[in-house]
């Protein structure tokens, strides 16, 4: 795997995330001393995080503080202070006095109260917005990774394919109906297995199912039918000899015969 395979096979974001494994972070904090590129990479996905995270912070708005304090000012204020009483008056009004004072205290201390867990209350609605964001955009993250780590499974497939001395790649190219369309048959030369990738073709219509056929001797022979869980993995069958390779669009299950309208691509050995 070169450097930029390694790069976008997503163990740098898993690493930031505290999602690799101890021997995936070993090998990446090896390589980041001693690769130039891995290293800007790793401080490019860092930064790109901690990005993220600073503009899903949500936080109380800026003056709510001076508010909450203006009005338990002004409560304070507005509550009459009265004066100590003469030695002269009666003891009754004495106690009336203090009686309330202390309910309009009570009253303040209740206010202050009431908004200082409206404060509480709002405060834990925000991080549980700015929580439920970050975790979105995590699994966001670990979904792309999955994907990524998907990609590059096939790719190794596929490099470990081509490596195999027996093994001979076909490449079948789109027909006039379909330019674009392509696919690749690799075919082992000693076990005459064949298998397909074709990723690259139209997704199947429901009840519909691309078939492999090999031409040998001039007629077409079925190679097997596809299907995605056994591209570039499973073979689809074993073919002794053949000449050229083309891939049709039949009903599900398949057909004894090529139907050549639906032909998608084709190449010769």
């Amino acid at each position: 795997m070169n450097t930029k395979e390694y790069i976008s096979s997503g163990i740098i974001e898993s690493y930031i995330l505290g999602l690799a494994s101890p021997e995936e972070a070993g090998i990446l904090e090896c390589v980041i001393k001693n690769n130039a590129e891995v290293r800007a990479a790793f401080e490019e996905a860092q930064k790109t995080l901690e990005d993220l995270a600073t503009a899903q912070a949500v936080l109380p708005p800026d003056d709510l503080k001076s508010k909450i304090w203006n009005k338990i000012q002004q409560e304070q204020t507005s509550v009459e202070i009265k004066p100590v009483v003469s030695k002269n008056i009666p003891a009754a009004k004495d106690q009336e006095e203090v009686r309330i004072q202390g309910n309009n205290n009570w009253k303040v201390y209740a206010i202050a109260a009431s908004i200082l867990f409206l404060i509480s209350i709002a405060g834990h609605l925000f991080w549980m917005n700015s929580q439920s964001e970050t975790k979105k955009q995590i699994t966001k993250l670990e979904s792309e990774k999955q994907s990524q780590d998907i990609a590059l499974q096939k790719m190794q497939q596929k490099w470990q394919m081509l490596s195999h001395p027996d093994m001979q790649m076909v490449k079948l190219k789109g027909v006039e109906k379909h330019p674009d369309s392509k696919a690749v048959v690799f075919w082992d030369k000693s076990t005459k297995e064949v298998y397909l990738n074709a990723e690259s073709l139209p997704k199947a219509p429901a009840g519909m199912q691309y078939q492999l056929w090999a031409i040998a001797d001039g007629k077409p022979v079925s190679a097997g039918m596809y299907t995605e869980d056994k591209d570039s993995k499973i073979a689809l069958s074993h073919i002794d000899k053949a000449q050229a390779f083309a891939i049709t669009l039949e009903k599900q299950g398949g057909s004894e015969v090529p139907t050549m309208e639906n032909m998608y691509v084709m190449g010769e050995i």
